[in-house]
């Protein structure tokens, strides 16, 4: 299994991770470092883009429902 195939499965922090030290790398690192990194790093950064917006619509949506719990409770 490659560790793109593996992105899935890593939880936040894992992902979190990775993506610093493939940026890291992409920078530092030896010629096959940085282009280990390269083909990392669109699909560590996709996944860290829909994890934050799930997280951000997941927060939207329980304030929606506390607004309209507190909506119900005031009627």
């Amino acid at each position: 299994m490659t560790l793109i195939e593996k992105i899935p499965e890593l939880d936040d922090d894992g992902l979190k991770n990775l993506l610093a030290n493939a940026r890291r790398l992409s920078e530092e690192g030896s010629a096959k470092q940085q282009a280990a990194a390269a083909e990392l790093l669109p699909a560590l950064e996709e996944a860290a883009a829909q994890r934050q917006a799930e997280k951000v619509e997941a927060a939207a949506a329980k304030r929606a429902a506390k607004r309209t719990t507190k909506k119900e409770a005031a009627h």
